[in-house]
């Protein structure tokens, strides 16, 4: 196959910022995708409606003329969120979930959720509401190795917490591990979860591998080759609680490239490209609309989008930068050649 159309997608877990990174960077989600879910962890984050309604008219704002791209804007739940701004959510037209970061869990979450336990009556108010709850799903305590932090949390946290509420929509983040994947296969329909590209296209080689390659770096962190079968496997197996979420998460250039690098990968500038070359990997394109355009939207209760994108198998080169007058952003990739390409949105 060298030409594959689908139905516009959609990315459920995007990272924008702010100001001229902001700026920079939306294009290229909104040149392919119809819609984003937004997350909050903005400094200082967004925590109620009206800062979400603020952030969604400054990504508005800066979307080339003419876009129809529509940011789906999340806030960030802390110890201190009211459940009357649960219910403003539940009534809000543009805001559609509460993100949850466990305290210090990655980029911009020292504002997170320390004690889940504590946090359980805001869980039981959007249940009431049906608010969606989106989880960033690792624990944060030192004494636990990075590589377990996921499994830990799925075993000490999220499988209590689904059982506690059985009703509650979440969606368990950026999957890595096959625990995991078999956790979200065994629950109900309620709970699913999003793959990003990187977790089905790299494994822990890619970031340590030959010398340390900060811009796999990521959290949760790309673990063994087994886990990214798993993830592949679901991705590509048309099962509706599987869906796209790339975590894009741009960071300069210059921060990623010092003594501590922050966590994220740049994949926006070319995300169903990537997703294509991976479900190419294992003869599944066939079930890429699915997992793109379809499970999301209905997951959420939003319409499918009517219109379409068309890749091609056409070579080329990712810019080593994407810059702007005072931003420099070294994206996924950088440098290479990909074989995908989308030709029109």
């Amino acid at each position: 196959m060298d030409k594959l159309t689908i139905s516009q997608p959609d990315d459920w877990h995007l990272h924008v910022r702010t100001g001229s990174i902001l700026r920079t960077v939306i294009d290229h989600s909104a040149r392919q995708f119809g819609r984003a879910v937004i997350m909050p962890n903005l400094k200082p984050p967004v925590t109620t409606v009206e800062q979400a309604l603020n952030y969604r008219q400054e990504i508005l704002d800066a979307l080339p003329l003419g876009s129809a791209f529509q940011p789906l804007m999340t806030l960030y739940l802390t110890a201190n969120t009211p459940v009357a701004e649960i219910k403003k959510v539940a009534d809000a037209e543009h805001v559609y979930a509460f993100k949850l970061y466990p305290a210090g869990a990655t980029t911009n979450s020292d504002a997170g959720v320390a004690d889940i336990e504590a946090a359980y009556p805001l869980f039981a108010a959007m249940e009431k509401y049906d608010v969606p709850l989106l989880i960033h799903g690792e624990v944060t305590d030192a004494e636990y190795d990075i590589f377990d932090r996921e499994k830990i949390f799925i075993d000490s946290k999220l499988s209590r917490l689904t059982r506690q509420f059985p009703t509650l929509r979440i969606v368990v983040e950026h999957l890595t591990t096959q625990e995991a994947v078999q956790f979200v296969e065994s629950t109900g329909d309620n709970v699913a979860a999003t793959i990003t590209p990187q977790h089905l296209l790299y494994n822990r080689n890619a970031i340590l591998a030959g010398g340390i390659h900060p811009h796999y770096y990521c959290l949760p962190i790309l673990k063994r080759e087994h886990h990214r079968q798993a993830l592949l496997k679901a991705a590509s197996s048309g099962n509706p609680k599987f869906f796209l979420g790339t975590d894009s998460a741009p960071h300069l250039t210059a921060l990623k490239e010092n003594s501590c690098g922050c966590a994220g990968c740049y994949s926006a500038h070319a995300a169903l490209e990537l997703y294509a070359e991976a479900f190419e990997q294992v003869g599944a394109l066939d079930k890429l609309e699915g997992f793109a355009s379809f499970y999301g939207a209905d997951f959420y209760g939003l319409p499918r989008n009517t219109s379409s994108v068309t890749l091609e198998k056409q070579a080329w080169r990712v810019p080593d930068v994407y810059a702007d007058t005072d931003v420099a952003i070294t994206p996924l990739r950088a440098g290479e050649q990909l074989q995908w390409r989308v030709v029109s949105a």
